[in-house]
């Protein structure tokens, strides 16, 4: 799978060696991508919890009840974008491992394959929990929007 010390130098096994770099630097664009996903969605939570809690110190029993369980709600939000966060960033790290070892992998002999398949194996489980992390953030947010427009219907009804 490696070229050995004596082929690293060749430039048809340097050529490979890039080529197959090159399927990680997709995948760490992805993670990219995620991140800044993320890290808005983050953004917007804390600007929503900011607000209402802006809104506490001047609110009534009721509205205080209210306001702690949006807060609650927030709360939650924030976990599971923090553990989408993290869970990205390790696939982002694990994925820089696995092609540091192919680089590697390729001035020594072939028992870095199953390094390299194991950086990448978590690489990709990472990323697919991150993946899962976010949807049931998008999920409860969604959740979040559909409790708030059925209370808003309530007190107008």
């Amino acid at each position: 799978m490696f070229p050995s010390v004596t082929g690293a130098g060749d430039p048809e096994s340097i050529a490979h060696i890039i080529q197959v770099a090159l399927a990680p630097a997709f995948l760490l664009s992805a993670l990219a991508t995620l991140l800044n996903v993320f890290s808005t969605r983050l953004g917007r939570v804390a600007d929503k919890v900011d607000a209402l809690s802006a809104t506490l110190p001047g609110a009534d029993a009721e509205a205080r009840a209210t306001l702690a369980l949006r807060l609650a709600y927030l709360r939650r939000r924030s976990l599971l974008l923090d553990g989408a966060v993290v869970l990205a960033s390790l696939g982002g790290v694990m994925t820089g491992a696995a092609v540091l070892t192919l680089f590697v992998g390729a001035l020594r002999d072939a028992s870095a394959a199953s390094v390299l398949f194991a950086c990448f194996g978590f690489a990709l489980a990472c990323t697919i929990l991150a993946i899962l992390a976010f949807l049931a953030e998008i999920l409860l947010a969604g959740r979040g929007v559909r409790l708030e427009v059925e209370r808003k219907q309530d007190r107008a009804g």
